[in-house]
């Protein structure tokens, strides 16, 4: 091994916890790698055709519902032919904002909460559907300080999250209003919404015990009934070993099964299927430094992680 892989190794070594040995990255995935999740049969949809708590897939990303969003919330991100890039950011946009017009909650008057929203364009759009929004994020310097927030990634005023001109100045004046919170503690006062979500913020609350306590606590935010959608990341190459306690986590399959268990307990719905996708877009792994496309699998302090989405509806 050369003395720089080595180094690096063995720097990596000490960010991970779990008793399995950390695996070595590949630029390309084999069906069999993914045979452990166990759900490779299992369809991302319920019986009634909505949308399960799952993985990243290309299947997803280009089917006609996730390509009818990107084409409003992103329209650069499609080729002259009308192909969607192959981006996990955007079947994120696209899980988001389709869990929720199933469950008709993208409607007027329909209350949501956005958590750690940077430059996302969903509070726009979803004030553009008559839905009153309360974005939150960190304070500016908090979030620069922990190492949060790019310099393109946090509103430096309200009108930033318009930036697209997806709703009418006078609308998102109207909707959209903006509060500084903390996603490790949430203010009491936040209550009554119809909805929530965040788009991969919650790998960066410190661990992968505070990000599955903000699963928890989010549903305060929610009233009765009242849905929580979320991605973040998931280690797609082991159960045990992980990164934990950095700036950005894995989470794994285990973390998940165990938190839809509690919070079944708790008279809360969640329905998990871990379907990681067979296309050949979903068998490559981006490794550093980023070819961007596709970019549904990558690797990241040398484990293989995708996108996971979480719909969890409040009991």
């Amino acid at each position: 091994m050369f003395p720089k892989v080595s180094r690096l190794r063995s720097r990596i070594s000490k960010l991970v916890t779990g008793d399995t040995p950390v695996p070595d990255l590949k630029p390309r995935l084999h069906a069999g790698d993914l045979a452990w999740l166990g759900d490779g049969d299992q369809s991302a949809h319920d019986a009634n055709g909505k949308l399960r708590s799952c993985l990243c897939t290309q299947a997803l990303l280009e089917s006609p519902e996730f390509v009818r969003w990107i084409m409003r919330l992103e329209p650069h991100a499609l080729d002259e032919s009308g192909q969607v890039r192959l981006h996990r950011k955007l079947w994120e946009y696209g899980f988001i904002v389709q869990a929720l017009y199933e469950r008709d909650l993208l409607r007027t008057g329909s209350m949501g909460l956005g958590f750690a929203v940077g430059r996302d364009p969903l509070p726009a759009y979803m004030a553009s559907q008559g839905c009153p929004i309360l974005a939150t994020d960190l304070y500016a310097a908090q979030s620069v300080q922990l190492g949060w927030s790019p310099d393109n990634q946090h509103p430096s005023g309200l009108a930033a999250l318009n930036d697209r001109g997806l709703c009418s100045p006078k609308d998102f004046q109207r909707l959209v209003k903006f509060r500084p919170v903390d996603m490790n503690a949430l203010p009491g006062d936040l209550q009554g919404f119809d909805f929530c979500w965040s788009a991969c913020a919650i790998e960066h609350l410190g661990s992968i015990r505070q990000g599955l306590r903000f699963f928890e606590r989010m549903l305060d935010t929610l009233r009765p009934g009242g849905v929580g959608v979320h991605t973040t990341e998931f280690n797609l190459l082991s159960n045990d070993a992980t990164v934990d306690h950095q700036p950005t986590v894995l989470f794994r399959k285990r973390d998940f099964d165990e938190l839809a268990q509690r919070l079944t307990r708790q008279g809360h719905h969640v329905d998990l299927v871990y379907q990681a996708g067979n296309t050949a877009a979903d068998l490559t792994v981006d490794l550093p430094p980023y070819r961007q496309d596709p970019h549904l699998k990558l690797g990241l302090m040398n484990f293989t992680t995708t996108s996971i989405g979480l719909i969890i509806t409040k009991g």
